[in-house]
């Protein structure tokens, strides 16, 4: 199993590389969560999906390119129909929650954007 492929881990880092503004690399590490969980359908593997476009959606913006907003909310469609599924009942709430978080922090910084 290659470093980060399981989902706690991947997480911490995940929620680690967010504050740090690493967005495509938090993307990269969750990702590769991703993979076995939507093969073997797990029930996680959508909202996962959803975190990982959140992170991507913040790549476009921090790159600066002209399309980035138009990009961005695009993108960010994944983790908004998603997002619900962050339940307590879930493996990993806490871990889950915060990236959430992080991901709406971070709507909120670029209201502009988003129409928070």
């Amino acid at each position: 199993m290659r470093e980060n492929e399981d989902l706690e881990g991947a997480l911490v880092a995940f929620v680690e590389l967010m504050e740090q503004a690493k967005y495509f690399d938090a993307h990269e590490v969750l990702e590769a969560a991703w993979h076995p969980l939507r093969k073997r359908k797990d029930p996680l593997h959508r909202l996962v999906k959803g975190i990982i476009n959140g992170a991507i959606a913040f790549e476009h913006l921090k790159r600066g390119y002209k399309e980035a907003p138009r990009r961005a909310r695009r993108v960010i469609l994944s983790y908004e129909r998603y997002k619900d599924a962050c339940i307590e009942e879930i493996a990993y709430y806490k871990l889950f929650a915060q990236a959430c978080d992080k991901i709406e922090q971070l709507k909120r910084d670029h209201a502009q954007v988003f129409d928070v």
